[in-house]
C-alpha cells in the first residue's frame, strides 16, 4: 500500500484507513441522526459493550457487531465514544460472491470478524504512528480473504472510474451518456442496473465520501464545500447531514485528533 499522507494521533486510538473502495474508521461516533452511507456498513464496539442500531426507522437491535445494506438509513448509537467501522463500495464486489457476514442486516454474530477488527485497529495505530509497515491488503485484513470484485460493463466501468477519480467534477447524466454512445434513457436504465443506484444517488454519495479526503487540511468549511464539488455551504451542509447524519463542522471537529492513511488503488 502506499501511504500518501499520515497525521500522527495525538494521544488516542483514532484511525482512519481511506482507499477508493474501502474505508476502516475507528473514532468518534457523535450523536448521529439518521445516516445512509453508500457502502456495506460494519460497526463493531472496541472492547465488547455493546452497540444500539435502528436500521430505517425499525426497531433498535443491540450488539457487539451491526451490518447495514448500502443507503439503507440508520440510526446507531455507540457504548462508548470510540466506534469502529468499516465500509466497502458496493460496486466495487461481486454481488453474489460476497461473504455471508455482508448479505445480513442488523446485529449479527460473528466472534471472528470482531475478533479481526480489533487487531486490525491496533496494527493500523502502530502503522499511524510509524511503528510498523503498513498492511498491504485491506479485505485479507477484515474478512481473511480478498472480495470478489463486480465485472461492470465497460461503458458503466468508465463512468464510475471518472467519477471515483475526481467526485467534484460537475458531470450530468447527459454528459455521460453521450461520452460512452448511449441513448440519455439506455444509461440511466444501464447505470442503475450496473451501479445498484440511480446516477444521481450514486454521484451524490462519491461526492459526500470525499468529505473524508479533507478532515485535516485545516482549511474552512466553505473551501472544503468548493473544493468537493458543492456550489453553497447550504447545500454542502445539507447533503452531509443526509449521508452521515452529521454537520460538517461535527465531522471536522471529531476529526482533530484522528490517524489518517490515505491511499489510492483497489481495495489496497
Amino acid at each position: 500500500m502506499h501511504t500518501s499522507r499520515t497525521a500522527r494521533a495525538e494521544g488516542g486510538e483514532r484511525v482512519m484507513w481511506l482507499t477508493s473502495q474501502r474505508v476502516f474508521y475507528a473514532g468518534l461516533l457523535g450523536a448521529t441522526r439518521s445516516r445512509s452511507l453508500g457502502g456495506h456498513a460494519l460497526y463493531v464496539s472496541p472492547r465488547g459493550l455493546p452497540n444500539r442500531m435502528s436500521i430505517d426507522g425499525g426497531p433498535w437491535q443491540s450488539g457487539e457487531l451491526l451490518v447495514v445494506p448500502p443507503h439503507a438509513p440508520h440510526r446507531v448509537e455507540s457504548a462508548e465514544p470510540l466506534v469502529l467501522s468499516v465500509l466497502v463500495e458496493p460496486e466495487s464486489v461481486d454481488a453474489d460472491a460476497l461473504p455471508p457476514l455482508l448479505g445480513q442486516a442488523g446485529a449479527v454474530q460473528d466472534d471472528d470478524f470482531v475478533r479481526r477488527m480489533r487487531v486490525a485497529h491496533a496494527q493500523l495505530l502502530a502503522a499511524s504512528q510509524g511503528e510498523t509497515p503498513p498492511p498491504a491488503d485491506f479485505d485479507r485484513l477484515f474478512f481473511g480473504q480478498a472480495l470478489a470484485p463486480r465485472r461492470l460493463d465497460p461503458r458503466i466501468a468508465q463512468i464510475v472510474a471518472r467519477i471515483c477519480a475526481n467526485p467534484a467534477e460537475p458531470l450530468t447524466a447527459e454528459a455521460c451518456a453521450a461520452s460512452v454512445g448511449l441513448s440519455f434513457s439506455r444509461f440511466l436504465h444501464l447505470f442503475r442496473g450496473q451501479a445498484g443506484v440511480p446516477f444521481r444517488v450514486f454521484r451524490a454519495w462519491k461526492r459526500a465520501r470525499s468529505l473524508l479526503r479533507y478532515v485535516h487540511q485545516g482549511t474552512s468549511l466553505t473551501d472544503i464545500a468548493l473544493d468537493a464539488g458543492y456550489p453553497d455551504s447550504t447545500h454542502f451542509s445539507h447533503s452531509i447531514r443526509q449521508v452521515y447524519g452529521l454537520t460538517p463542522s461535527d465531522i471536522v471537529a471529531g476529526s482533530r485528533r484522528l490517524a489518517v492513511m490515505d491511499a489510492h488503488g483497489p481495495s489496497a
